[in-house]
């Protein structure tokens, strides 16, 4: 439908409209009701839509870049395709909505509604998501670079394998989410809401996780190298096999979580809080444990090569086959409080010591 440009269709009722491929662009449909109208392939560049009604309908492979949608009413609408490259999207009703493989590069979704809306795929790259609520959103291999997604509701969204590579998510509530995957590389997370949530092999090097909730996370495999995690609540997280290299964990919580086989090596973990926490295998040469609590903890075949334990408790930790063996600041107080030493590494000064006074130590326990 050719439509001169510039229409004015201000409040216009166009509900059930066949308006494919129609050309609107710079048009005024401020207020008006395309409720389950067909827009397929239609040209709306820099239109306005301020406050429409856009419910159901198809705006499948539409042109929208630069339009304003700002409160718009877009339930269950399909814009799968779509172009929305710097659109206002302002406070728009995106909610169950089809926006699979649209492209939203540089748009203004700030305070919009995209809960359970289907995203996968589509370009969210610079986009300004900022406090939107994405709860139960399928963002499935979404381009998120960049994306500021602040104070952002993503509770038990799907993003698996989603790109948010220098995204910022400060404060953003993640809970439940699947972030198995997800590349996260310099992505701002700090204080954000991650308990329970799924980030097996999730790609974190250098992300900034300062005083993030991950209790109960799934962080199996994942790449942490480098990563901020100063003050983080980590409290039963499963972090078997992940990387921790040169990780900050200063005054992390750790209670109870699972680190078996974690690449710890030169990680920052001063004052952390391991208290019962499963290590066993994990790596800790050349790290830093001053101060840490490592009481009652599973330290089978861990290795501490050149770690520095300066002030660590030790207090009832399971060092069978440890290797402490070049460890800084060990003293034979902290060692003799420990469980067991048995087939544990451990300096020649602290050995003959050791077995003098503790024998019991290094025997099979009942």
């Amino acid at each position: 439908m050719d439509i001169p440009e510039r229409k004015d269709l201000r409040g216009a009722n166009l509900q059930g409209a066949d308006l494919i491929e129609a050309k609107l662009q710079g048009a005024n449909l401020q207020g008006a009701n395309l409720k389950g109208a067909n827009l397929e392939e239609a040209k709306l560049q820099g239109a306005n839509l301020i406050g429409t009604n856009l419910e159901g309908a198809n705006l499948r492979g539409a042109n929208l870049k630069g339009a304003n949608l700002k409160g718009a009413d877009l339930i269950g609408t399909n814009l799968e395709g779509a172009n929305l490259q710097r659109a206002k999207l302002e406070k728009a009703n995106f909610r169950g909505a089809n926006l699979q493989e649209a492209d939203l590069r540089g748009a203004d979704i700030f305070y919009a509604d995209l809960t359970e809306a289907n995203l996968q795929g589509t370009n969210l790259i610079d986009a300004n998501i900022e406090k939107a609520t994405l709860q139960l959103a399928r963002l499935h291999l979404a381009k998120l670079y960049l994306a500021n997604l602040q104070g952002a509701n993503l509770q038990g969204a799907d993003l698996y394998g989603a790109d948010l590579q220098g995204a910022n998510l400060q404060g953003a509530n993640l809970y439940g989410a699947d972030l198995q995957e997800a590349k996260l590389e310099g992505a701002n997370l700090q204080g954000a809401k991650l308990g329970g949530a799924k980030l097996e092999r999730a790609y974190l090097i250098e992300t900034n996780l300062e005083g993030a909730n991950l209790q109960g996370a799934k962080l199996g495999g994942a790449k942490l190298e480098r990563a901020k995690l100063e003050r983080a609540y980590l409290i039963e997280a499963n972090l078997e096999g992940a990387k921790l290299e040169g990780a900050n964990l200063e005054g992390a919580k750790l209670k109870r979580a699972k680190l078996e086989r974690a690449k710890l090596e030169r990680a920052y973990l001063i004052e952390a809080n391991l208290e019962g926490a499963y290590l066993i295998e994990a790596n800790f040469q050349g790290a830093n444990l001053e101060g840490a609590n490592l009481k009652w903890t599973y330290l089978i075949g861990a290795n501490f090569k050149e770690a520095n334990l300066k002030g660590a408790n030790l207090e009832g930790a399971n060092l069978e086959g440890a290797n402490l063996e070049g460890a800084h600041h060990l003293s034979l107080d902290q060692l003799s409080k420990v469980k067991t030493l048995l087939n544990a590494k451990l300096d020649n000064e602290f050995l003959i010591t050791l077995k003098k006074k503790y024998p019991a130590l290094f025997k099979v326990s009942d």
